[in-house]
């Protein structure tokens, strides 16, 4: 007997469908549970300030004084990581990393705090007239990556911004996590973290090198090395776009 041309045609595309449709293991965990480091419970904030070119200096020292102070007022669970200017990427930007120490909230309580302190409050609004535009997101750092420590200088940063597609966080993860032992010969590895809140499936790797000369010479040795290609081959398919940014420290940053 010859099937009805209707049902012929349903079959035949759900046939061609399943040559090209992959089955996806279930989940039994949120990626960033699955990712981020078990033994902290930190959160990180990255903030990204565009400034207007005549009040960059201005800024630089008006954040490094605001920032000294509650970096080192134990009343406030946060700290400052790093505190750089944009040098090639986008001009006139300031872009600083922060850690709350036990996570969110850690972070509620210090929104809180500052909303009582006098002194931050007019830091914002005399901030407020030197800005054009700024966001931030909230971070986590991925598990296999260095913690970003304090580091002696001079330095250059390399802040990578990669968009993913969403979903595969997980298999990006599992790529990186076998080919960072090919970027850690001249010890260029400071961070690596994936966004919670803001821009959803953003990546960020921050590296430092000595100079641009530096930065060239590290990342074309890593080619050299068996198994990095293999890294960069499985994850260019994940990414939607990406970004870099080569940053110089400002004067009070940890990581100079």
């Amino acid at each position: 007997l010859t099937k009805p041309r209707g049902l012929a045609d349903k079959n035949e595309k759900g046939w061609f469908r399943s040559l090209f449709v992959h089955k996806v293991d279930p989940r039994t965990d949120a990626h960033s549970n699955l990712l981020s480091k078990k033994e902290t419970s930190n959160l990180y904030k990255i903030q990204f300030h565009n400034v207007k070119p005549e009040c960059l200096e201005a800024y630089n020292n008006l954040s490094a004084e605001v920032q000294g102070h509650l970096h080192h007022d134990k009343d406030y669970p946060c700290e400052v990581i790093g505190s750089w200017n944009t040098w090639y990427g986008e001009q006139d930007q300031a872009v600083h990393l922060w850690r709350y120490t036990g996570g969110y909230p850690a972070l509620t309580e210090c929104l809180n705090k500052l909303k009582q302190n006098k002194a931050y409050l007019e830091f914002r609004k005399q901030r407020s007239t030197m800005l054009i535009s700024r966001r931030n997101q909230l971070l986590l750092e991925f598990s296999f990556w260095n913690d970003p420590l304090p580091r002696a200088g001079s330095n250059i940063y390399e802040l990578r911004s990669y968009r993913l597609k969403p979903g595969t966080m997980i298999e990006w993860g599992n790529h990186w996590a076998r080919g960072i032992r090919y970027r850690q010969e001249n010890q260029e590895a400071v961070g690596g973290f994936f966004t919670q809140i803001g821009d959803l499936y953003i990546v960020h790797h921050l590296w430092a090198y000595k100079d641009l000369q530096s930065r060239d010479e590290t990342r074309n040795s890593a080619w050299q090395k068996p198994g990095w290609d293999s890294t960069v081959y499985y994850t260019v398919p994940l990414i939607r776009s990406m970004e870099s940014r080569i940053m110089i420290p400002t004067k009070n940053s940890p990581l100079q």
